[in-house]
């Protein structure tokens, strides 16, 4: 998502040709959660425009089709997942993995498939793997059996934290919506590879939000000085502010850690003026 409408003109300029609204969107970070895939897969000319906009570090993390995801369920899928994997191929290093978001019911029996498909996936990609079903989380055996598929083949479990999202009430429309949407399962910090992948999602309120991250701050700040590259995205309900938000949280981690790299100066939103 690089195109958020209460982005434009506040923190993106607007208007913007479809060509030049992610190279904005990366002055502001430098990685981004590919969710239109999730609905359709993109033209190959479309993803090299992808490419055109973005340095060859930039990282996109890229959803799976539904249909190879939710609608098969992983199984007979070769011909959405090889379609898929050409389209992105534009993409080259930029895409730091492809990303399987699966379905609550998608629970421990259904793992042999899981397994089977990253078996045979191509090996010069990563792949990271979202689960929502409670048994992952509060079942050990489930537990272990997941993470041994994931570890044999070199594949992150990706945590959604809604943890804080969750502790109070809703207190809005947008926090309302996400109540019902937005999926509930104990917090999980354990990282499998050395490219942990972090999903969270804060409140409204700022301050709850930053409140909530601080763990990922700490946990991001210790998988830095291992040698470990992590990616952490930040959501609110409405994520009106979450480029902003974002790089509060990167400005958090480089307190600790100076010699982190600074995020690229923001291209402005609105014309330089004189006065």
């Amino acid at each position: 998502m690089w195109a958020h409408k209460s982005w434009q003109g506040r923190l993106i300029a607007h208007p913007l040709p479809p060509a030049e609204r992610l190279r904005h969107y990366a002055a502001w970070c430098t990685a981004v959660e590919g969710n239109t895939t999730f609905y359709a897969t993109p033209t190959r000319e479309t993803v090299a425009t992808w490419a055109a906009q973005t340095d060859p570090d930039f990282r996109f993390v890229l959803k799976l089709p539904r249909t190879v995801t939710h609608d098969l369920r992983l199984t007979d899928a070769d011909e959405p997942l090889h379609a898929f994997l050409d389209a992105i191929a534009p993409l080259g290093p930029r895409t730091h993995a492809v990303w399987a978001q699966l379905p609550a019911s998608f629970g421990p029996d259904d793992v042999p498939a899981l397994a089977r498909l990253l078996r045979r996936l191509p090996r010069d990609h990563r792949y990271a793997v979202e689960v929502r079903h409670p048994a992952f989380f509060t079942d050990p055996a489930a537990t272990r059996l997941l993470e041994g598929v994931l570890t044999d083949v070199d594949a992150e479990w990706v945590p959604f934290d809604t943890t804080t999202f969750f502790a109070a009430e809703p207190t809005s429309d947008a926090e309302r919506d996400a109540w019902v949407k937005k999926p509930r399962a104990p917090l999980r910090t354990r990282t499998l590879t050395d490219r942990p992948i972090v999903r969270y999602l804060g409140r409204d309120d700022v301050e709850q939000t930053v409140a909530g991250w601080r763990h990922w701050v700490e946990a991001s700040v210790a998988w830095l000085r291992q040698g470990r590259s992590p990616t952490v995205f930040i959501h609110t309900p409405d994520n009106a502010d979450a480029p902003a938000l974002a790089r509060r949280f990167h400005d958090e981690v480089r307190a600790a850690l100076p010699q982190l790299d600074p995020l690229p100066e923001p291209i402005p939103a609105q014309p330089l003026t004189l006065f």
